[in-house]
């Protein structure tokens, strides 16, 4: 399935970092599907990680996107994280010189 998940696109918005919050994504699924509203934070350990938009009716949260299979959201993951990296390496060699 891997082989299959394509995700192109990526636009990355950086914001004011908040509670890990630093950058939200947006990107094309499988030539297929628009993604927007990712919310992008940092782990702990080093690296990023997603969280997929959701709306809150009521007291419930209703995902609005979320991977089911596991490979896709690593896929979706690494790709975001990769674009990430290389806006923040931009921003730093710019401001570096």
């Amino acid at each position: 399935m891997s082989n299959l998940t394509s995700v192109t696109e990526i636009s990355i918005t950086p914001i004011r970092p908040r509670d890990g919050l630093t950058a939200f994504a947006s990107f094309v699924l499988d030539d297929k599907y628009f993604v927007a509203g990712v919310a992008i934070f940092t782990k702990l350990s080093g690296g990023f990680r997603l969280v997929f938009p959701t709306r809150k009716i009521g007291q419930t949260n209703l995902n609005l996107f979320n991977p089911i299979k596991r490979e896709v959201g690593e896929i979706i993951e690494r790709k975001v994280s990769e674009e990430l990296t290389k806006l923040y390496d931009r921003q730093l060699t710019e401001y570096k010189t």
